[in-house]
């Protein structure tokens, strides 16, 4: 756990990172396609799981978010908020709920500051987990669309070109 620590500590590093396995889903799109979503998810999904619990304490909500966190994943905060702190941060920065823990947006605000590219999208709205898709591969999600499905009941939130027209800027 100690090249998780170390490694979390490096935000700028890890949007890079980030980048570059965008770049290499895309590259890989037509190969999935043709094995089709439900089998590459099988595949991709052990891989994914590993990496991003180790060097993120990932919780595998399938909607991946840590490019608009500050590659902290949002779903360790023990309220599971995808938007924000929840307006109980103690004034020393620590999470009302576990005192002992920093607030998982001070950590995510903080890291994002060291962030060139994806940092601004912060303040972005993100739409609540949809829990269906717990413990699926995102990267399978985001490339088949799957991710934008939002639970029942919850509107659409409209697209935000910036960003859409940052992620596809990434893959090229």
């Amino acid at each position: 756990m100690a090249m998780g620590t170390w490694i979390r500590s490096k935000p700028a590093l890890l949007e890079r990172a980030y980048q570059v396995s965008c770049a290499t889903i895309k590259w890989m799109q037509p190969l999935l396609l043709k094995m089709g979503y439900e089998r590459a998810n099988r595949w991709i999904l052990p891989l994914e799981r590993f990496s991003k619990r180790l060097l993120f304490d990932c919780q595998m909500c399938g909607q991946c978010t840590l490019h608009e966190t500050g590659m902290v994943c949002p779903m360790t905060c023990p309220k599971h908020l995808r938007n924000g702190a929840c307006g109980g941060v103690r004034s020393n920065g620590n999470c009302e709920v576990i005192p002992d823990m920093r607030c998982v947006w001070v950590v995510a605000y903080e890291r994002a500051q060291e962030m060139r590219v994806f940092g601004p999208e912060m303040i972005t709205i993100k739409p609540p987990a949809n829990h269906l898709l717990e413990d699926s591969s995102a990267w399978i999600n985001k490339i088949s669309g799957v991710d934008q499905s939002h639970p029942k009941g919850w509107a659409e939130l409209p697209p935000n070109p910036v960003i859409e027209k940052r992620f596809l800027d990434t893959e090229s």
